[in-house]
């Protein structure tokens, strides 16, 4: 699948004197030194069990009974309609579908 990335024209000098300008002018936050980054440790390492309280497991989580994928073609109307309902929108196919009468 070929995902199209927007592309963001660089800044223009003026725009990065403005962030500059910003970043100087930060009491609270200012710019890390050459010195403190070259200090800099990754997070994990730093805080190791804070990270392993957040760090998410690969896939789904098991659930007792699996749905099956399998293909099924619909009108192009039908998958509008579900759509615009927003996120979900095939849980809701599934569940007007179990209420239909074989």
């Amino acid at each position: 699948m070929n995902v199209h990335k927007p592309q963001i024209p660089p800044l223009t000098d003026e725009q990065e004197a403005d962030i500059q300008r910003k970043i100087a002018s930060d009491p609270d936050n200012p710019e890390a030194t050459d010195e403190e980054l070259s200090q800099a440790r990754p997070f994990a390492e730093v805080f190791p069990e804070l990270m392993d309280s957040i760090r998410r497991s690969r896939g789904r989580p098991v659930v007792e009974t699996r749905k099956q994928q399998i293909s099924l073609r619909l009108d192009p109307d039908v998958i509008a309609k579900f759509k615009a309902t927003g996120k979900g929108w095939q849980a809701r196919v599934n569940e007007i579908l179990k209420q239909a009468k074989p």
